[in-house]
């Protein structure tokens, strides 16, 4: 039982990437899906969430309108789109999955029981 994260690089600002997060071992369904990024000294963050069962999602103020996250039906992996990146987004990027439950507010890292190895973004010119 495994998350993957990969597709992280290094792009001028204002450029994209698609992040991909692979499960193992386990299904997506009835499950919450987070992303998380965490910068040198800083602590990790919530970016955004999805939950699969009514596929309701939010976004961090600081990249809603830029970044989305989205399920692959098709298989066990899950995205993170991001457009117009900053500087400011250059972060180590980690991706999360909990099964859905009462109470679980999904923004906060002890919410996820299993995490991705985290996949470098770095937004520079």
């Amino acid at each position: 039982v495994q998350l993957q994260a990969s597709g992280g690089g290094r792009v001028q600002p204002g450029g994209s990437l698609r992040l991909s997060c692979t499960a193992s071992g386990f299904t997506l369904d009835y499950h919450a899906l987070g992303w998380f990024r965490q910068a040198p000294g800083q602590e990790r963050e919530w970016v955004s969430y999805f939950t699969v069962s009514n596929r309701y999602t939010a976004s961090a103020d600081s990249v809603k309108g830029r970044f989305t996250i989205s399920r692959d039906n098709a298989d066990e992996r899950f995205y993170l789109t991001m457009n117009r990146l900053r500087p400011g987004d250059t972060a180590v990027y980690y991706c999360a999955a909990t099964m859905e439950g009462i109470g679980l507010d999904y923004r906060s890292p002890s919410d996820y029981d299993m995490w991705g190895q985290g996949t470098q973004v770095t937004v520079s010119s």
